[in-house]
């Protein structure tokens, strides 16, 4: 089984400078708070700048994602990097399966096309007690992991345009014994 590598953080890279968009999607108020914590925490403890914007639900990430990154450029003050925070929990249509599909397409498509570090924290749950799990930074913090994997590569990214070879920035899997 491979599981994430927890650490202290203190082989983190800092990223003083850095800007990181977060676009929260606040549908499920108590279950964003929490994804939001975790992500600004880790953000702030990477030395990086949270700059945060509130929008409806999932779906309208990766459009804002889109305006807002190009805006920045045209003001010339790009972001380094962007985290998406929402919950979809299934209901009894298929709207479930669209919200969450499209969400997740559009931002891999976003980060792909302009190379850019991009944690995606938009849950997709059954229930409400899976996303609250989920989200709590006492428990799964899957806002801070969603700002851990944008810093990751928006380190990985630096050191490549730095010259240097570090390619063991951010999270490694490591694999557990057999019991």
């Amino acid at each position: 089984m491979v599981t994430p590598r927890r650490d202290s953080g203190a082989d983190r890279p800092q990223l003083t400078g850095a800007r990181v968009l977060v676009v929260e999607a606040r549908y499920y108020d108590d279950i964003a708070d929490e994804l939001l914590a975790g992500a600004t925490a880790a953000i702030e403890a990477a030395g990086a700048e949270a700059v945060v914007v509130t929008v409806p639900g999932a779906l309208e990430i990766p459009q804002t994602v889109a305006i807002l990154l190009e805006a920045a450029a045209r003001a010339r003050k790009p972001y380094d990097a962007v985290v998406a925070l929402g919950c979809v929990i299934r209901g009894e249509t298929g709207h479930y399966d669209i919200v969450a599909g499209e969400s997740a397409r559009a931002l891999m498509d976003l980060s792909v096309m302009l190379r850019l570090p991009l944690g995606n924290g938009i849950l997709t749950v059954e229930t409400e007690a899976q996303a609250q799990a989920r989200a709590r930074v006492a428990e799964m913090n899957k806002g801070g992991g969603a700002a851990e994997a944008a810093l990751s590569v928006l380190a990985l990214r630096r050191a490549e345009e730095a010259g240097r070879q570090d390619r063991t920035i951010g999270f490694t899997p490591r694999r557990l014994e057999a019991q």
